[in-house]
């Protein structure tokens, strides 16, 4: 009699079980590691499970609580400051203090608990530089301190915004930060309130632009940490910034009205959006045709027209051209076949749009193999054929490439650049004459 299918099945998995029994037979696993394997995976809670999700936050708002008790207050700063002053190692060389290692750890012993992390060996070394008697910099070390706890405390602030609890921050995250930190930062006293909104949207673009360089929508607290625009944004409590710093601050308010007052500027419908002829007007308004198409073919666009945040990517690229966030959002509107390189098609494609620009002003336009001969020796490719991003960023020389293919002006500076730093000597020398 024909056995079905399912029987079959049956009765295959019957002999492997029997002959995995004899096998294996009656030994039991005397690895009792196996037993205390710890959990390593929480799942997180679903939307719907609304009781998860709060006992969730609590427990993070409890832990963060933790935490930031463990750190030193202003009253114990200035103790660990006493401390360090009382313990100074002679002899005095000019007006810094210094403490050897025996005093550094006296004063780690007084200090209380919540100071021993900083009095260790490895922290004595990492700030003994050249001194003969192999002490350290009593103000170094207070220093190095003060920025470790500055660091914490920071961080327990953000995680406070990270909503998943995951260490990273979206984009809704860290505008409810930025928001709520405004009153906090006595330069940005005079912003009215109607600015607030473009005031979030133009300082989170930069920790965006740069830190989520795939544009997954979060970037890590940990990056925030690591880089200095957190220092840049929190330079604003200072009450007596120079001019000077706050134009070059990018979350200073001269700074974001600059910006904004730009884009209204070329706004001439009014209409809250960009078209690619009112973009064309941007800075020196010598920007090529062919490369305003690439920007509103690659770049995100409602109807043919760019928003404010899409501008604000163009604006930190063009102005940070040096960077490798911005070297990336320039190269990929210049790789117009999308394969990974530049070839001496996709230069020649860019600078013949410089060549009829240069005619058009009057210019006699220059040969395109000399320009290309002259990118490839800055560049100094590993492929003698192709310039990768890689390529562009390890020459040191992508801002200069980048602007010789996109804006005539650029080119012409370029290109006259002996002459210019001919002019400034001349002007340099008549000046000390007088």
């Amino acid at each position: 009699e024909k056995k079905s299918e399912q029987e079959l099945k049956d009765e295959e998995m019957d002999l492997f079980t029997k002959y995995y029994s004899e096998w294996k037979g009656d030994r039991k696993n005397t690895n009792e590691f196996y037993k205390t394997i710890p959990r390593f995976y929480y799942r997180l809670p679903a939307e719907d499970e609304v009781l998860l999700q709060k006992l969730r936050e609590e427990s993070r708002a409890v832990f963060l609580q933790r935490k930031s008790r463990e750190l030193l207050d202003n009253e114990e700063l200035q103790n660990l400051w006493f401390l360090l002053d009382k313990h100074q190692t002679p002899p005095m060389i000019g007006e810094e203090a210094m403490i050897n290692y025996e005093n550094f750890l006296k004063v780690g012993e007084k200090a209380g608990p919540k100071c021993r992390q900083f009095f260790t060996a490895k922290v004595f070394a990492k700030l003994l530089h050249t001194d003969s008697y192999g002490r350290i910099s009593i103000m170094q070390f207070f220093n190095y301190v003060m920025r470790k706890v500055w660091l914490h405390q920071t961080r327990i602030g953000l995680s406070l915004y990270d909503v998943a609890g995951q260490g990273y921050l979206r984009e809704s995250d860290l505008e409810n930060y930025i928001l709520e930190l405004i009153p906090t930062l006595p330069q940005l006293d005079g912003l009215e309130k109607s600015f607030y909104s473009f005031y979030v949207c133009t300082a989170v673009r930069k920790f965006f632009f740069f830190l989520d360089p795939l544009r997954t929508g979060k970037i890590k607290i940990q990056d925030i940490l690591a880089c200095s625009f957190l220092d840049d944004l929190l330079e604003l409590r200072d009450e007596e910034l120079s001019k000077e710093s706050q134009e070059t601050n990018w979350f200073s308010a001269p700074s974001a009205l600059r910006v904004y007052g730009q884009y209204l500027n070329l706004d001439k419908d009014h209409n809250g959006m960009l078209s690619k002829e009112e973009l064309s007007r941007y800075g020196t308004a010598t920007m090529t045709n062919v490369f305003l198409d690439r920007v509103f073919q690659e770049c995100l666009t409602y109807d043919g027209e760019m928003d404010y945040k899409t501008y604000l990517d163009f604006v930190l690229a063009l102005e940070n051209r040096k960077e490798p966030a911005a070297l990336q959002y320039i190269f990929k509107l210049l790789d117009i076949e999308n394969k990974g390189y530049l070839n001496v098609f996709s230069l020649n494609y860019f600078f013949r749009a410089i060549q009829e620009l240069m005619k058009i002003h009057g210019q006699d336009p220059v040969s395109f193999q000399d320009v290309k001969d002259e990118i490839f020796d800055m560049v100094k490719p590993k492929d003698p054929l192709k310039i990768s991003l890689q390529d562009l960023i390890n020459s040191n020389q992508g801002d200069t490439v980048t602007t010789i293919l996109i804006d005539l002006n650029g080119f012409w500076t370029y290109e006259n650049r002996e002459a210019l730093v001919a002019n400034d000597n001349e002007n340099s020398a008549d000046l000390d004459d007088t």
